[in-house]
């Protein structure tokens, strides 16, 4: 098991509303300064237009820097999925995460187990794992549906038990339906607070070990140092008025959950 990084935890740094976004170079560097060894490329638009030279660039960078690199997207339509399965080839990336999406125009639950399954003799070929994410669109019950369904262990969940609370699903419910299935973890606590004048909630991203994230009773139904199951840094921190504040304080909460992951070793 390794510690990392992702794109998530420099969410506000490559924002549109940074006018010096940090690059994905600079991503590896930073991750590096930090001391992780594994850098997940989650939801991170602009890798998809990389050509074979500059991916070719992004993982000699990572191989100098001793970073593994993981893959990260969202949907499981055949033809996207190769693509991002072409972008881990090239990026020497043996994880990738997606998510299976709802809504208008969609794969519904039955086509989405349909399409995983087609893909799973490319995923074994190439020796790659996908991991489907668990959030609230899908139910828990109808993601483990498709991951049984795809009948291969290059299939697993990427478990995220905060995403699942819009959905009224409990975290910890979610983990013990997921443990056994985990292949990736994300690593993100969250809180409620009240809004101004006591009305309504704001559900939002906290430092770990500060919010709801019961993260040892997870961690001992998971056991990601035994099973080798990388657990991957993301924040949900809110914009804080400006941008150098939030900066600021998205580097301090990277800085103290990577220290709080390593004080659990």
């Amino acid at each position: 098991m390794a510690v990392g990084l992702s794109t998530y935890a420099l969410f506000w740094e490559w924002s549109s509303l940074n006018p010096e976004p940090i690059s994905l170079a600079g991503m590896l560097a930073r991750t590096h300064e930090l001391g992780s060894t594994v850098f997940q490329i989650c939801d991170y638009p602009p890798v998809e237009d990389l050509d074979a030279t500059q991916l070719a660039e992004v993982r000699r960078t990572a191989d100098d820097l001793g970073i593994t690199l993981e893959l990260g997207t969202r949907g499981v339509l055949t033809g996207h999925l190769l693509h991002y399965l072409d972008i881990a080839d090239a990026l020497g990336a043996t994880m990738l995460r997606s998510m299976v999406r709802q809504g208008p125009q969609v794969p519904g639950i039955e086509e989405s187990t349909a399409l995983v399954a087609r893909i799973v003799p490319e995923l074994e070929r190439r020796g790659i794992t996908l991991a489907l994410e668990t959030y609230e669109q899908v139910s828990t019950a109808d993601l483990l549906r498709v991951v049984t369904g795809a009948g291969s262990a290059q299939v697993g969940v990427c478990l995220d038990p905060g995403n699942t609370v819009a959905a009224l699903e409990l975290p910890m419910d979610v983990v013990r339906a997921c443990a056994p299935y985990v292949r990736n973890l994300h690593v993100k606590d969250f809180a409620f607070s009240r809004r101004d004048g006591w009305v309504g909630f704001t559900y939002a991203g906290a430092p770990l070990g500060e919010g709801l994230l019961d993260y040892d009773a997870m961690v001992a139904l998971v056991r990601p140092d035994e099973r080798g199951i990388n657990q991957i840094i993301e924040h949900w921190l809110p914009w804080q008025g400006d941008l150098a504040t939030t900066l600021e304080l998205e580097r301090t909460w990277t800085e103290h959950n990577l220290n709080y992951l390593r004080s659990k070793k």
